[in-house]
């Protein structure tokens, strides 16, 4: 049994000095580094022309905005006068079948005239007012 506890102590001993090795080392533990990446941005530097393009690009793209609100309805105009027109044109065929027919039902005759007989302009006596007297009389 001496030898037994002898094992016991020996045992008790190096599991003692094991555990005191390892918290020794925990204790102090390794150093840690830490990477910190600053992200400090500094405002792009414009000169004057590089505002004035933009001012003109932003006025540009409200112009363009501004066209197309105003062509939409511009399109909606021309369809609704493509519309009536198209009414319009109906009712003008219509009318002029209606006027076809009814000349065919009249069938207006032509006037006679008679043949080989033509009416002369009649010459006046009086001077025109380009005409002078005394070329008149010659």
């Amino acid at each position: 049994m001496a030898a037994k506890r002898r094992l016991l102590a020996v045992s008790v001993v190096i599991i003692a000095g094991a555990a005191a090795l390892w918290l020794s080392n925990s204790t102090v533990g390794s150093t840690k580094t830490y990477e910190i990446h600053p992200e400090i941005t500094l405002p792009e530097y414009k000169t004057d022309t590089r505002y004035s393009i933009e001012a003109y690009e932003r006025m540009m793209n409200r112009l363009m905005d501004l066209n197309e609100r105003n062509f939409g309805g511009v399109r909606s105009e021309v369809k609704s006068l493509d519309r009536k027109l198209d009414l319009i044109d109906l009712k003008l065929t219509n009318l002029s079948e209606r006027v076809a027919r009814i000349e065919k039902i009249l069938a207006p005759q032509p006037a006679e005239e008679p043949i080989g007989e033509e009416t002369a302009p009649q010459e006046t006596d009086k001077p025109t007012s380009y005409e002078s007297p005394a070329l008149r009389s010659q």
